[in-house]
């Protein structure tokens, strides 16, 4: 988890689409966690999160709860965190593949399944890439790349929802459960319940479309 993009197109694939105001805020949701979860916020990330405002949704309390967190988070103690979290001497306190998750193994079929659906997208690992391509930050970019076109273009709902369903519903509940009690997580705390809100709601309305 090196902060590179994990997801390149294929070279004939054509990019930039134009999206509605609502797929960008999902497509900006997704960045933002694909993000946090490939690397530890610099100073100028903490400080645009710090800066945003929550209202009284949920989405709007885990919002506001994460800035409270940047805010009191310093660029140090997030690399450190970060590192205690997801990397660790041997391995992190999480785990956030999906492989791991599924079968207890990493580098197994569900990343085997992936790399086959990636591949009818048009979509592949970058190369210099080491990272399996089922880890949560490389899946949060495959859909934010989908659903706003900027490696190709846009996946339809059905197709959208086909990503999600097969390859982050199964275990991403678990996930940010996980993390959210990490014995070492604190600016990460917040980063798991807003996910794990953002992902419930993902659920919700790729089912009611389609």
């Amino acid at each position: 988890m090196q902060g590179q993009h994990a997801i390149a197109p294929h070279p004939e694939v054509p990019t930039g689409e134009s999206v509605s105001a609502e797929d960008g805020l999902r497509a900006g949701f997704y960045r933002l966690l694909a993000t946090l979860f490939s690397h530890a916020p610099d100073a100028d990330l903490l400080r645009q999160i710090g800066s945003a405002t929550g209202d009284g949704s949920a989405v709007g309390s885990a919002v506001a709860a994460l800035a409270a967190s940047a805010r009191e988070t310093t660029p140090q103690a997030a690399v450190a965190e970060f590192e205690a979290v997801f990397i660790g001497v041997v391995e992190g306190e999480v785990v956030p593949y999906a492989s791991h998750y599924l079968t207890g193994f990493l580098y197994d079929r569900p990343l085997a399944h992936l790399r086959d659906d990636l591949g009818q997208l048009g979509l592949a690992r970058s190369d210099g890439v080491a990272e399996p391509e089922d880890g949560i930050a490389s899946l949060c970019e495959v859909m934010a790349v989908l659903i706003d076109g900027s490696l190709g273009s846009a996946a339809n709902s059905d197709e959208q929802q086909a990503m999600f369903e097969a390859h982050m519903a199964p275990w991403v509940a678990r996930f940010c459960a996980d993390l959210a009690a990490a014995p070492s997580a604190q600016f990460y705390r917040p980063v798991a319940e807003l996910a794990q809100i953002f992902f419930d709601i993902e659920h919700e309305v790729l089912s009611l479309e389609n």
